[in-house]
């Protein structure tokens, strides 16, 4: 049961708020009190991380479940130590609703790691609270950014065109959406100004795949670009899924005969689906001498480049305009960061920047980065702390062998779906992801039929897999197959938790192939877990919570990362 209530609604301040210095209550800002509090914050975090392995991956609730639980209102007081009070409702009533990201069972998607450092990076930059939009609102923190985008571009293999030493240039932004949309409004503003004129805005197309993410088609379309001039190329099984030149040179030749004018492309390193890797160089080799911007979204691969034996996935780069990645992926960096590189920053300060109000600029500074025009927003986080003290903290090897882990993992996870001949891997493993799925039927009519029941089949065992709470996996749908994506990334995930949702893998199949009528297969009864194990569960670890803290407050406990 909830213990945040309006038992302070009495129209009166508590008695303890009755001599405040600052307006009504207690200092906003309080050292003594910061350090009490954050001992709490830092206790409930590491607790929450030695429990997390006990929790099911995804919660089993339905809408509107939190605020059947909580006020309609806003208290008008604060309960006596209110926040203990707000943190004991975190335990009972937001925990047993999330989905734990940080699972080590958490296969579905591509990972949003976290580390110690990454952590208390954020907690950092929150305690200082700057807004850096301008080099003069905080000097130290632009200069950081343009020193830790360097820092990775360097450690990424990325050409030196598109870092500050080499007259590019890097920012830190939330998502890789940002990053298109920036980039998406740069090319346009060049492109209208090479045409003199804004009268061509609906004849400017953008180009991408049938496997790059759909916020592509979202920043294409709040920048102004007409759906109808989104090109999609269809892709298919036997090139990997990856974008042909030949199909994207057609396309633009076409439109150029049609009148209209080519303007983006956006090639992707690390597809949401099978984590396929678009040929760069290839692609930049079919538009040029069109005048179309090349932009690279590596949100999620991009971050191998790290390692030298894959940073052949950026071969070409040094032709490209654009390049982003997202730290927070698979770097260690905690949500949210998203490092984008431009060849030629003034299009995007050309596009993007404001120059009328004098109280954001520094007439001394005329020379320096002034990061608001380089977004969308004003203002704007210190991200470039965080990413810096996870340079600083792991380096560079560091994060190679976090990366080459979960290479090796998904390696072995792929070794033993194949070793089953019940199932195929229709697209070999990328980095840290595997997609597999039940084999057709052999006896299977050939009526057309049969790849709708095989893939109806893989819907079932995806959903029996994560009905148990002990792993949660994801699909996609390529070339028609469907297929379970298992994403392995997380900074908790070793070895022996691919191996046990490998077993739930196994042992689901065994449930979704039996005959009905025919009964379970033993193995799915003797193991197979269902919701209502998954809701006992919650209980279980929920007890749990309720005895004392038992982790220091000022450690978050290290992660088992198998360097």
């Amino acid at each position: 049961m909830a213990s945040f209530n309006h038992a302070n609604d009495t129209g009166s301040p508590p008695a303890a708020a009755a001599t405040p210095t600052l307006g009504v209550g207690p200092l906003p800002l309080d050292a003594g009190e910061f350090r009490r509090q954050g001992r709490q914050v830092v206790d409930f975090i590491a607790d929450y991380y030695d429990r997390i392995d006990e929790y099911p991956v995804r919660p089993t609730v339905a809408p509107g479940f939190l605020a059947r639980q909580l006020p309609d209102t806003a208290p008008s007081w604060p309960e006596p130590d209110a926040l203990a009070s707000a943190l004991r409702d975190v335990r009972e009533l937001i925990l047993p609703g999330v989905t734990h990201w940080q699972s080590p069972r958490h296969f579905a998607h591509f990972a949003a790691t976290a580390s110690n450092v990454g952590a208390l990076g954020e907690a950092l930059a929150a305690g200082l609270n700057i807004n850096p939009f301008t080099w003069a609102a905080s000097p130290a923190a632009t200069e950081l950014e343009t020193v830790v985008t360097d820092w990775l571009g360097k450690a990424l293999h990325l050409p030196e065109q598109l870092l500050f030493c080499g007259g590019g240039g890097g920012t830190l932004l939330g998502t890789s959406c940002e990053a298109m949309l920036c980039t998406i409004v740069a090319a346009r503003d060049r492109k209208l100004a090479e045409l003199r004129g804004d009268e061509r805005m609906g004849d400017l197309v953008v180009y991408c795949s049938d496997q790059t993410h759909f916020s592509f088609k979202k920043a294409a379309h709040v920048a102004g670009i007409r759906r109808a001039n989104c090109r999609v190329i269809p892709t298919c099984r036997e090139s990997g899924f990856t974008l042909s030149p030949a199909a994207l040179q057609a396309a633009v030749c076409a439109d150029e005969a049609a009148g209209r004018v080519p303007l983006f492309l956006c090639a992707t390193v690390g597809t949401t689906p099978t984590a396929a890797v678009d040929p760069l160089r290839e692609l930049c080799a079919a538009v040029a001498g069109h005048g179309v911007w090349v932009h690279v979204d590596a949100a999620y691969a991009g971050a191998a480049c790290i390692c030298p034996e894959f940073s052949h996935i950026a071969a070409g780069a040094e032709a490209v305009d654009s390049f982003s990645t997202n730290p927070h992926k698979w770097l260690l960096a905690n949500m949210d960061c998203c490092a984008l590189w431009v060849r030629h920053p003034t299009a995007l300060v050309a596009a993007l920047g404001t120059d009328d109000d004098v109280i954001l600029k520094d007439a001394a500074a005329s020379a320096v980065v002034d990061y608001k025009d380089w977004q969308v927003a004003l203002s704007r986080r210190f991200r470039a702390l965080k990413l810096w003290l996870v340079l600083r903290c792991h380096g560079v090897e560091g994060l190679r062998g976090f990366v080459r882990a979960h290479v090796r993992m998904a390696a072995a996870f792929e070794a033993m779906v194949r070793a089953d001949p019940r199932f195929e891997v229709p697209v070999p493993a990328r980095f840290g992801l595997v997609c597999f799925r039940l084999r057709p039927a052999t006896d299977a009519a050939d009526d057309g039929t049969a790849e709708a029941t095989t893939n109806e089949l893989n819907r079932r065992l995806l959903e029996a897999v994560n009905a148990t709470g002990r792993a949660y996996m994801s699909c996609a749908v390529v070339g028609g197959m469907y297929v379970l994506r298992c994403a392995i990334g997380n900074s908790l995930t070793e070895e022996r938790h691919v191996r046990e949702a490998w077993s739930i893998v196994q042992e689901q199949a065994d449930a979704v192939l039996t005959p009905a009528g025919a009964g379970v297969a033993p193995a799915a009864r003797s193991k197979g877990r269902t919701v209502e194990d998954a809701r006992r569960m919650e209980t279980s670890v929920h007890e749990k919570w309720s005895s004392p803290p038992r982790t220091a407050y000022h450690v978050i406990r290290s992660y088992a990362l198998a360097f």
